[in-house]
C-alpha cells in the first residue's frame, strides 16, 4: 500500500509539473501577442530596418541581464542586433509584473530557433534593480 501511495504521489507530481510548463509557455506567449507581436511579428523576424528581430538575435544573448529593464523601461538610441543598426524607440511595458517579464523572456528565448536559457522571476527581479 505505501508503495502505491509514494506511485501515485509520484505521478502526480510530475503531471502537476507538465501542466505548470505548458501553462508557462502559453502565458509567456500570450504576453507576447499582446505586447510585442505587433511591432516584432508573430515569427519574431521584426520589421526590415526598423524594429530589430528577436527570432536569431545576438542582442538576446550579449544583453541577457539587461533584458528585464529592455521590457519594463524601453530602449532609446541605437543597438546593433546581427551586425545591423536599428535605431526606433521601444516603448517600455511598465505595467508587467516580475513573473510576467520572467515568461515573456523565456518564451522569446525558446521560440523560433532561439536556444536562451531558462529565466527565473527572482533572477529577473535582481536585474529589475540595475535598470537606470
Amino acid at each position: 500500500m505505501r508503495r502505491y501511495l509514494i506511485f501515485l504521489s509520484l505521478i502526480s507530481l510530475i503531471i502537476f509539473s507538465l501542466t505548470d510548463c505548458n501553462n508557462s509557455y502559453s502565458d509567456g506567449k500570450y504576453l507576447y501577442e499582446i505586447h510585442c507581436q505587433s511591432c516584432h511579428m508573430p515569427d519574431g523576424v521584426g520589421l526590415k530596418g526598423l524594429i530589430p528581430p528577436l527570432a536569431g538575435s545576438d542582442y538576446l544573448k550579449k544583453n541577457y541581464d539587461k533584458l528585464p529593464c529592455v521590457i519594463l523601461l524601453g530602449v532609446e538610441g541605437e543597438i546593433v542586433v546581427n551586425g545591423k543598426t536599428y535605431n526606433q524607440p521601444m516603448a517600455g511595458i511598465p505595467e508587467l509584473e516580475t513573473m510576467d517579464i520572467a515568461l515573456l523572456i523565456n518564451y522569446i528565448n525558446h521560440q523560433w530557433g532561439n536556444d536562451g536559457k531558462y529565466t527565473d522571476f527572482r533572477e529577473v527581479e535582481a536585474n529589475l534593480q540595475k535598470c537606470e
